[in-house]
């Protein structure tokens, strides 16, 4: 599926499809730096029900927890500053991934291998002021 966003104020419907209409915890963003992936996950959340202000990138952090008023559990995590998938091992990746609590995950093609056979992944592109998602269910174990 594609949508193409051309203001900010349209993420919070695109943020409810995405909850309300796809089955999976475990959550990709792909998309160059600065497209907008932690952007849309603050509306993720916002749906979610978590207070904003507790909202940012884990870039230093790895990862960040939030929880929502209803007690869901999301993580929040940020690879690019690492260098080797060893670093996820280390920080005990498969505790967050298979916990079925929610997993936002940006710059998941770090730790490609270790990502779980079913995940929603979300692709977001610049084309001027107007961001292109491409959102794909991956769900390896069948074929």
């Amino acid at each position: 599926m594609k949508v193409v966003i051309n203001s900010l104020d349209k993420l919070p419907a695109l943020a409810a499809k995405v909850i309300d209409e796809f089955p999976f915890r475990v959550i990709a963003f792909h998309g160059d730096m600065g497209v907008g992936k932690t952007t849309f996950i603050k509306s993720l959340c916002s749906h979610l029900g978590v207070d904003l202000a507790k909202v940012c990138s884990p870039t230093y952090s790895i990862v960040n927890e939030y929880e929502t008023a209803t007690d869901i559990l999301i993580y929040h995590f940020d690879f690019y500053r690492i260098s080797h998938e060893k670093e996820a091992f280390d920080m005990g990746y498969e505790e967050y991934f298979y916990s079925n609590h929610y997993c936002f995950i940006e710059w998941p093609e770090k730790i490609h291998n270790l990502l779980p056979d079913k995940l929603l992944k979300i692709h977001i592109e610049s084309d001027g002021n107007m961001r292109i998602f491409t959102i794909q269910e991956i769900n390896q174990s069948n074929g």
